[in-house]
């Protein structure tokens, strides 16, 4: 799967290109999937706001041509707390910590830019959006946890895998083989992912298979 850039755009000698033309460069050079970020939130947001399918987002354009297994939707939300779910439009679920003020709830707030910019859409409603548009599977990554180490966020992980019927990759949180265990215990993701861990050899990809397997989770050995 690869991912950045997946967008319509135009270069500097002023020719466009679609999301479409740049995806079909990325398959011709091997790819079988392509990582849609910022441009499928923006998608969805014009989708819930109109109610309209217009063929014309990344996401349309491409599953239609390639095929829905062939578009992945990266979200990358983060914590908002509040303290009932009233406060919100959003989907709030109880927050698995309480907040700097002692707020119970929390919504999931996707961002665009790498994280830096905040958009008014939950990962819930991204979530139905970007299926409902053509999405075949999403990449399921957190701001608050990334890096800690201390687990997935099984709150997350569950509101987003039981909304939509596509697959969901749990990321972001990881320390160690058990983590990989209790995501897939206590939510529908279908798969989970982690990074650092592995490249700064903390935990043997064969230990987390192993643990895995001990507790009767399907892994290839």
């Amino acid at each position: 799967t690869v991912g950045g850039g997946i967008r319509d755009f135009t270069d500097s000698q002023g020719r466009y290109y679609s999301s479409l033309e740049v995806a079909a460069e990325y398959f011709r050079s091997g790819a079988d999937k392509v990582s849609i970020g910022s441009d499928a939130v923006y998608a969805a947001e014009e989708y819930i706001k109109t109610g309209v399918k217009t063929g014309r987002s990344s996401i349309e354009q491409i599953s239609h041509v390639y095929g829905a297994q062939a578009v992945v939707v990266s979200i990358d939300p983060k914590m908002v707390y509040v303290r009932s779910p009233e406060e919100t439009d959003q989907i709030a679920i109880k927050a698995h910590s309480p907040g700097p003020n002692g707020e119970e709830y929390c919504w999931y707030q996707c961002t665009v830019s790498g994280g830096r910019e905040g958009r008014p859409i939950g990962a819930y409603e991204l979530a139905r959006a970007v299926e409902a548009l053509g999405a075949g599977e999403i990449l399921l990554n957190c701001i608050d946890q990334d890096g800690k180490g201390d687990g997935f966020d099984h709150g997350l992980i569950g509101l987003v895998s039981d909304a939509v019927s596509i697959p969901v990759i749990a990321s972001s949180g990881a320390g160690k083989p058990e983590h990989f265990t209790q995501v897939f215990q206590s939510t529908n993701a279908s798969a989970a992912l982690a990074a650092g861990i592995f490249h700064r050899q903390e935990v043997g990809i064969d230990n987390v298979k192993d643990e895995m397997a001990q507790h009767g989770i399907p892994t290839r050995l």
